[in-house]
């Protein structure tokens, strides 16, 4: 059990396990992504450790870049997204590979899709590391998800709670 500000969390998920959804990600990505060299885009900040040991397990070449968007105050969604740092390079006719931390109503992944569709890019694919399905309120494919969890909060491995807990190499979830 952890404390982070007011509340408590409890194990949920090992950096081991993190690591084998990741290894099958990179694996199944570079299959689908033959020929290409993607650039895959991390959203800040939750996604910078997904990314970091992602491009660890994909053998190709392939480039990474970041964008941030925020859509989160303390345990709940705004449901308004903000672009706060866009991407600064030209992706028409690239193959890109957006890479999330945790997709959960879909919000943002609408508004990145919509972003992307208007660069002009080849081909764009969405990643995943955690989704919650019963949260998830967009009709958009979600080509590679690594875990399918509950609609409960979860903070660790880039995930956090009003700024604590990004740190942590597992996940926990919040206590009842």
């Amino acid at each position: 059990m952890i404390q982070l500000h007011d509340k408590k969390f409890e194990p949920f998920i090992s950096a081991e396990e993190i690591n084998t959804q990741l290894k099958r990600l990179g694996e199944e990505v570079a299959a689908d992504m033959q020929g290409e060299v993607p650039v895959f885009v991390g959203v800040l900040n939750g996604a910078f450790m997904v990314v970091s040991d992602f491009v660890k397990h994909y053998t190709a070449p392939c480039e990474v870049s970041f964008v941030k968007v925020a859509s989160y105050e303390g345990m709940g969604t705004t449901g308004e997204v903000k672009q706060l740092i866009g991407l600064n390079q030209n992706l028409e006719g690239r193959s890109v590979g957006i890479i999330e931390d945790i997709v959960d109503t879909g919000n943002t992944v609408e508004e990145l899709v919509k972003m992307f569709s208007q660069a002009g890019v080849k081909q764009l694919k969405l990643a995943t590391l955690f989704f919650k399905p019963e949260a998830y309120k967009k009709d958009i494919l979600l080509n590679y998800i690594g875990f399918e969890i509950p609609n409960k909060f979860i903070v660790g491995y880039g995930l956090d709670y009003d700024g604590l807990g990004r740190n942590l190499p597992e996940v926990y979830q919040l206590h009842q």
